[in-house]
């Protein structure tokens, strides 16, 4: 599997933890010659995409665009949203950081959240990823 990072924030960005995410993510879920997207933005870009896309005039931390064939898609994750969630939840933000990769990731090949069931059930993949494989 394989990621193109676009950077579009000011931060510094662990991108050799990214890479290795993926990579472990990859493997565990058998994805094979399949590449996405990766956008770090902040707050004002992703309440405009949020706004186009979802209808929802507010920031979020992350939106998943599925793609087809050997592309899954992009992922566009609010870093600003990142370190925020990470003080909430008690987590480094690189922790939270790959949480929110992995979260985007289960959508990309098919999860979803739109119940409390299946958001439960990605929130324990995603945990579960971070404690087994990081």
């Amino acid at each position: 599997m394989k990621v193109e990072i676009n950077n579009q924030t000011n931060y510094k960005i662990n991108l050799k933890l990214i890479e290795k995410a993926v990579k472990v993510f990859g493997q565990v879920y058998k994805i094979k010659n399949k590449e996405f997207s990766l956008a770090f933005v902040g707050d004002a870009e992703i309440k405009k995409l949020n706004l186009t896309y979802r209808g929802l005039n507010k920031a979020t931390d992350v939106l998943s665009f599925s793609g087809d064939g050997d592309y899954l898609g992009e992922i566009i994750i609010n870093y600003n949203q990142v370190k925020l969630q990470a003080g909430d939840f008690k987590n480094s933000a690189e922790k939270e950081l790959i949480f929110i990769l992995v979260h985007g990731l289960l959508h990309l090949i098919g999860y979803d959240d739109k119940t409390d069931k299946q958001r439960k059930k990605m929130i324990k993949l995603g945990e579960n990823f971070i404690k087994s494989y990081l």
